[in-house]
């Protein structure tokens, strides 16, 4: 007699973690078909059947300061979602990403007796180490995206496996750039900067300003330069103003989502830190990673630091193969410098690709079969 499908609590927080999610649904669904799954989530999730109480982009926040402002919020969510679980006693929790928001709500559901699963380990070797200890406490396992990940937790007692990432599954190793461009109606000869200024609306306040000032200042030294602007969901009007405000006369080509074919179709990307930089590198696109939050969130953040980088891309190399201007540094004149310094310089460019190269190889472990074989070992099926 088989056993009825696995019942499935999951959190996902912001556009990122419903992608990883919707990923991993996808997979447990082949897996188990008749999975039943609810929670915290958004549209690629529900494209799984997943039921949202809330959507993801309700923990979507950024920087200590705005969640600070979200606080009340956002622990009235996490108390009502605690109740309705232990009420409903799924097979298994899996938070996603948002560690700040699952780490707490994973405790509770430990101690309450149901099993506890964090898909992305929060970035403990960046910064924050001592949350290896709060982990401890919460999670029965962790599913890693990085190969150095695994070895950490297995200092302090946290069962862990190497995952791998699924967008280095998703991606082609040859990223579509005639068919990307052909879909953006972008010439093959065009000079293309695509504009990343992250999916959030804090992000978009603080960091598509100086992104759009030094699109216009790029426009003005090179007029043939075009500029794609993937807009997340949500920020479409807020964007629309920044652009008419900033750089009314670049030529900006607004898109609506489709950051993955921007990406295929760029020569060279102008970036938010975030998992968007780990796409672009999987894309094989140089590019300027840069990031500005609320001045308080910065000085908080920036003590906590155990490491040189904060891109991906240089994370996983251990070194700055692409350039980062944080905060002050940040500025359009310096953010149109290090771009257009891409562009100039072929030899440059084809050599950061080869390392992107290898670390896709290195990413490309068949993500979802591997989470889904660690999750089956948790449920013990």
């Amino acid at each position: 007699m088989t056993s009825a499908p696995p019942r499935l609590a999951l959190v996902a927080g912001e556009a990122s973690g419903d992608l990883l999610a919707g990923m991993l649904l996808q997979a447990l669904q082949a897996r188990w078909p008749g999975l039943a799954s609810a929670g915290i989530g958004g549209p690629r999730m529900q494209e799984q059947g997943f039921d949202a109480w809330w959507p993801s982009q309700k923990l979507a926040v950024h920087g200590y300061a705005e969640a600070l402002r979200a606080y009340r919020e956002l622990s009235g969510i996490r108390r009502q979602l605690a109740e309705r679980i232990k009420h409903e006693r799924p097979d298994l929790f899996i938070g996603v990403d948002a560690p700040d928001f699952n780490l707490g709500l994973e405790r509770w559901m430990k101690e309450d007796g149901i099993k506890t699963v964090h898909f992305v380990s929060p970035s403990v070797w960046a910064w924050r180490g001592g949350r290896i200890r709060k982990i401890a406490a919460a999670v029965d396992h962790m599913l890693c995206l990085f190969p150095f990940e695994p070895a950490l937790y297995a200092e302090h007692g946290v069962a862990a496996t190497y995952v791998g990432h699924p967008l280095a599954d998703a991606i082609p190793l040859e990223p579509p750039r005639p068919a990307a461009r052909a879909a953006l109606g972008l010439a093959d000869g065009d000079e293309v900067v695509a504009l990343l200024p992250g999916s959030r609306g804090g992000e978009a306040t603080h960091i598509a300003p100086v992104f759009l000032q030094a699109a216009a200042l790029m426009r003005r030294s090179r007029p043939a330069l075009r500029f794609v602007l993937p807009m997340a969901p949500g920020l479409e009007d807020r964007l629309r103003a920044m652009v008419a405000e900033h750089a009314p006369d670049a030529g900006i080509q607004l898109v609506a989502g489709r950051s993955h074919e921007v990406l295929a179709a760029c020569d060279v990307t102008l970036i938010a830190s975030g998992t968007a930089t780990l796409e672009a590198a999987l894309f094989k696109r140089p590019m300027v990673i840069a990031y500005r939050m609320n001045a308080l969130s910065w000085q908080i953040m920036r003590r906590m630091r155990y490491q040189p980088w904060i891109g991906l891309p240089n994370i996983l190399a251990r070194d700055f193969l692409v350039p980062e201007l944080l905060q002050q540094d940040a500025t359009p004149e310096r953010l149109a410098h290090e771009t257009l310094a891409w562009l100039d310089d072929p030899a440059r460019m084809a050599r950061v690709q080869a390392r992107f190269l290898d670390i896709h190889h290195t990413l490309r472990q068949d993500t979802a079969q591997r989470a889904g074989d660690a999750i089956a070992q948790v449920l013990g099926r």
